[in-house]
């Protein structure tokens, strides 16, 4: 497992990058958020990487848009 291999549950996700769950889920249908991974019958979670990731993209379109 590496460093950023961290596993995130939706609150910490929501947490970290200010968006509710629906609107989390949303972005995910619309292909548009990084896809959680499915831990058990109940269980999700998203890659810390993943999210770091998504979030410098949205930086980076920022300056380059």
């Amino acid at each position: 497992m590496r460093a950023n291999d961290t596993l995130l549950t939706i609150e910490e996700v929501g947490a970290r990058i200010r968006l509710s769950k629906p609107t989390i889920y949303k972005l995910i249908r619309q292909g548009q958020f990084p896809k959680q991974l499915r831990l058990c019958a109940n269980k999700v979670a998203w890659l810390e990487r993943e999210i770091d990731g998504w979030v410098t993209a949205r930086a980076e379109a920022r300056v380059t848009g």
